[in-house]
């Protein structure tokens, strides 16, 4: 089958590679039609690693995909032959003390869809996943929306965990697709106010367009000052950018007892926050990993149009194409927001 294969920092090679098969009772065997470029794909792209996980080349990244069901193993009853579905990029053991106690993103035994030394990822034609792993979606629901319900269950899982609804004021600091995906969940739970930053000026605007209450450009504003001005603090601030500014930023936006939910991945090993400010506002610090349960519920919001992604795909291109992808979402190029890899396009 082809795939689309790193071979070396910023290079990406398109390879013929073994087709997966189905060995465990449990298997289910699925052809890849979309696959959503995301910004921890490409800083193995950039770096080969992300902190402790480092790339050993050639390896297939990539975990935002959907896809057809090809065979399943004789203990699947989930899904079958025909099934279009989510692929929840997640494989948990079920077993261990994380799971039992319902936190299966902190599985101890977790393995994750194109995350080295882990399981290899879906740019490619067919993959083989669990069964538990498949969530089946209605034909009304197209592909590309379907891969834009993993980043959006990270938002949701997000805004859950913070707690806020009716009433509070949020603010998500970058305006990409997981910060769009706050945006859009903390909107859907109907927060008061949600003040955005972000230093992309097609993004600025796409995040006005899609809700946000107001939207600063940190390089060229007084962001914290404008939004203080707003609203005189927020509940809870996504930071979604991995920046050092950004969390002291968040420090400074909070309102004591306030949460600071930490999403975005820093490409340094270390951020710090200033503690004096943090300890007397009594500032909760919240690393969010990835998302819990909530990949149902997302597909369900999409598929119903209480929320609409649509607005973040600015871009598709063909297996052929990925390494063009990845230049574009690295460089932050075109107004680029979602990049989409269309694998069967031919």
């Amino acid at each position: 089958m082809k795939a689309a294969v790193l071979t070396g920092i910023r290079k990406i090679e398109i390879a013929d590679v073994a087709e997966p098969r189905i060995t465990c009772d449990k298997d289910v065997l699925l052809r890849i039609d979309t696959v959503g470029v995301c910004g921890s794909d490409v800083h193995y792209y950039e770096t080969g690693r992300i902190g402790s996980q480092v790339v050993q080349y050639p390896f297939i990244v990539g975990h935002e995909c959907a896809g057809t069901v090809l065979a399943v193993g004789k203990a699947v009853s989930r899904v079958k032959p025909g099934d279009r579905v989510f692929i929840e990029p997640a494989v948990t053991c079920g077993t261990c003390d994380q799971c039992r106690r319902g936190r299966a993103n902190t599985c101890r035994n977790l393995r994750f869809l194109g995350c080295p030394q882990q399981i290899g990822g879906c740019l490619c034609e067919y993959l083989v996943m669990p069964e538990h792993c498949c969530f089946a979606i209605e034909p009304s629901l197209p592909f590309d929306r379907a891969v834009l319900c993993e980043p959006l269950a990270i938002g949701l899982y997000a805004v859950r965990t913070a707690a806020v609804g009716p009433g509070d004021n949020v603010a998500i600091l970058g305006a990409g697709p997981i910060g769009l995906s706050c945006l859009l969940s903390a909107r859907a739970v109907g927060v008061q106010g949600c003040f955005m930053t972000e230093k992309i000026d097609d993004r600025i605007t796409t995040a006005a367009d899609a809700g946000a209450s107001w939207v600063g450009n940190p390089t060229t504003e007084n962001v914290v000052g404008e939004i203080l001005d707003r609203c005189g603090g927020v509940e809870a601030v996504f930071e979604c950018a991995g920046q050092q500014d950004t969390v002291d930023q968040a420090v400074e936006l909070l309102m004591p007892g306030g949460k600071l939910m930490m999403i975005g991945i820093p490409r340094t090993e270390r951020v710090s926050v200033v503690i004096d400010k943090a300890r007397r506002k009594e500032i909760s610090i919240i690393n969010v990993r990835r998302q819990n349960n909530c990949t149902r519920d997302c597909i369900d919001l999409v598929t119903s149009g209480r929320i609409s992604v649509d607005f973040m795909i600015t871009h598709r291109f063909g297996l052929d194409k990925t390494q063009e992808a990845f230049e574009m979402v690295a460089g932050y190029l075109h107004g680029i927001v979602k990049a989409l890899i269309e694998v069967q396009r031919t």
